[in-house]
């Protein structure tokens, strides 16, 4: 199905007709998110901040903790000199929106496992995204819908299920791709997952706009009850039609075991489930064998701890840099919205250009020129700190630039390395891994930099941590010695490590 397109000395060709229809179930992924993020943020600062019970909370604490004024200030919030000018508001916001990271860490490595053991004539995939991205689909609907009813209870209940579906068929959709690919065609087929999951999030960008030229509403802060709700209704509608195309046109084989009891029309129904179990002990018992050697144990730490830091980075520049356009560069939040555009064209872009490298010159070495990038796009930057105002716009243009294409470089070779650590029998739990390592650091990032903020003064700062964390993840990436696809340099050295 589709073209295809030689991606190697080996002769092995990657199937792009094929590889999209997957990235479908990643898209209905992203348009999720993408509406999810900023729309739920309205939402909940609508609803508590009308809440009288957050109002007495806030004058109550911070009669007895007037330290807070600072660590809200801090988050970028006018708290104002007198006490009634603090709100737990954003606090609360803060904390709701990082439960779908902490779902992540807690439920996806779970989920990806038992996606690893799961027996269906669907596959071992399929059956979370057909089952987790409708479910989700429908919980989404009722999101806005609970401001209507006014009830935050009602709210923050939808919220917590719909994380937690969207926990539950997140690891399974990532691996979908991992399982249907050769590993050497794997960062190639990344770059392509991500450009389709791109598409979701580029729909989420533009879907209120979509929603009132449709239904003849104002797209003004004024009319933003009346044009949520259909908003929620685009997005999830798309979710449910993404999914209907992996379901009917993406063929995961059939995962079952076919013991010898099975194969025998005839035979005893008691013995086959007998046989099957025994089966499936068996290999779950082989499973459990097949350790990593300690060159291997090594190399997935590094990874884990490299991404980790990569993630505090680059985190950190998505959550704080309106901020930083603010206060450092003097631009409203639309046109710090507009600066941030051109991140997420370039990271797009830069996705072909990624796979292609990570196949050319290795995963790891198209990681760390990514990694390298981005800290020169930083260094340049703050060797020019009593610049004038237009160079030091100029440069911080050239810093988004460069840096999405640099991201871009690192996201799409990261995860088919892990990958590779694990092997083709635990795609599922080495994904786990993966966004356990991501989620924990999107969750630390807030906090930590939150206290450098603290303690700086000002959002400049985000320019000296940003390198920091990105050149303690080039340390830790630079001992990782496994993850190629094909044997090459790279992979003898890990060997010989091993001996």
């Amino acid at each position: 199905m589709g073209k295809t397109k030689t991606s190697g000395e080996n002769g092995l060709k990657l199937n792009y007709g094929k590889t999209i229809l997957m990235g479908f179930a990643f898209m209905a992924s992203s348009i999720a998110w993408g509406v999810y993020d900023p729309f739920v943020t309205k939402i909940l600062n609508r609803m508590l901040g009308a809440s009288p019970t957050i109002a007495h909370w806030s004058e109550a604490l911070v009669n007895k903790a007037p330290f807070l004024l600072k660590l809200m200030e801090a988050q970028g919030e006018n708290v104002g000199s007198a006490a009634k000018g603090f709100t737990l508001v954003p606090l609360f916001i803060g904390i709701i929106m990082t439960f779908d990271n902490v779902f992540g860490v807690i439920f996806q490595p779970t989920f990806g496992k038992l996606s690893d053991r799961c027996h269906t004539r669907f596959g071992k995939r399929k059956p979370f995204i057909m089952f987790g991205a409708p479910v989700a689909a429908a919980l989404f609907l009722l999101i806005p819908r609970m401001e209507h009813l006014g009830s935050i209870p009602a709210l923050m209940t939808c919220i917590i299920l719909f994380v937690f579906v969207m926990s539950l068929w997140r690891a399974p959709c990532v691996a979908l791709m991992p399982d249907l690919t050769p590993p050497s065609l794997r960062s190639e087929g990344n770059a392509v997952i991500n450009l389709v999951g791109g598409v979701g999030s580029m729909l989420a960008l533009v879907a209120a706009t979509i929603v009132c030229a449709v239904y003849k509403i104002p797209n003004n802060t004024e009319h933003e009850l009346l044009y949520t709700p259909h908003v929620f209704e685009m997005a999830a509608v798309i979710m449910v039609v993404c999914t209907l195309v992996v379901t009917f046109l993406v063929k995961e084989p059939d995962s079952r075991l076919h013991t010898a009891a099975e194969r025998n029309k005839d035979a005893d129904a008691a013995a086959r489930r007998a046989a099957e179990k025994q089966a499936r002990k068996e290999e779950k018992q082989a499973l459990k064998a097949m350790k990593l050697t300690k060159g291997e144990r090594t190399s997935l730490i590094l990874m884990l701890c490299g991404l980790f830091f990569l993630f505090c980075g680059s985190n950190s520049i998505q959550t704080y840099f309106s901020l930083f356009a603010e206060e450092i560069l003097g631009k409203s939040t639309g046109e710090a919205t507009k600066m941030m555009a051109l991140f997420a064209i370039s990271t797009a872009l830069g996705a072909l250009p990624a796979g292609f490298l990570g196949k050319k010159i290795g995963r790891k070495k198209t990681i760390l020129l990514g990694l390298g990038l981005f800290i020169a796009a930083f260094i340049v930057y703050l060797t020019v700190g009593n610049a004038s105002a237009s160079l030091r716009l100029g440069l911080v243009y050239a810093a988004l630039i460069l840096g999405g294409f640099a991201n871009m470089l690192i996201t799409v070779n990261t995860l088919p390395l892990v990958l590779e650590i694990g092997g083709i029998a635990k795609v599922g739990t080495f994904t786990g891994y993966y966004y356990t390592a991501t989620f924990s650091a999107q969750i630390a990032t807030p906090i930590v930099y939150g206290v450098v903020r603290v303690l700086t003064g000002t959002y400049a700062s985000l320019f000296i941590y940003c390198p920091i964390c990105f050149t303690l993840s080039l340390l830790c990436i630079l001992g990782v010695r496994h993850g190629e696809a094909i044997p090459d340099e790279i992979i003898k050295e890990a060997e010989m490590a091993d001996d």
